[in-house]
């Protein structure tokens, strides 16, 4: 594989069209902008805009150092229970009622529902791997049956 030159210019003005076409023309493929402007109070060092919101994902927590993300073994319980019965071709109205019929609830402390387990769908593929690769996991194949 070829090995990429870049460079980045500082620029006081917008860039005109025929310095564009000069730098295509010598071999040059735009990568990126960057943008910048002026803030009336800049964030303190090492805080992340207000912005940048989102939740932990699912099955994890923050450590009690609030130095990394953990998993949250009450959730990856549900992640895997879910799993296992969505593997054993369950639909999700019935894991959802089979969470609900263990105790288990959302993070918001409402009742498990289709919808529910939906939206957590890509979490379970994110978090699968390391199911699947665990132990437990393999025992619990075991039992599933055979494709040809």
């Amino acid at each position: 594989m070829p090995a990429k030159e870049r460079i980045r210019e500082p620029l006081a003005a917008l860039a005109r069209p025929d310095y564009i076409e000069e730098r295509i023309k010598a071999g040059w493929r735009l990568a990126a902008i960057e943008w910048e402007r002026e803030v009336s109070e800049p964030a303190a060092p090492g805080q992340a805009p207000q912005s940048w919101i989102e939740d932990i994902p699912y099955g994890l927590q923050v450590s009690d150092d609030a130095t990394q993300l953990i998993g949250n073994p009450a959730e990856v319980e549900i992640i895997v229970l879910a799993l296992d019965m969505i593997v054993d071709d369950c639909p999700l109205s019935r894991v959802a009622d089979e969470l609900n019929l263990r105790g288990y609830r959302t993070r918001e402390g409402v009742p498990w529902t289709s919808g529910a387990l939906f939206r957590l769908l890509p979490r379970m593929i994110d978090v699968g791997p390391r199911v699947f690769n665990s132990q437990e996991w393999l025992t619990r194949r075991q039992r599933l049956p055979k494709v040809v």
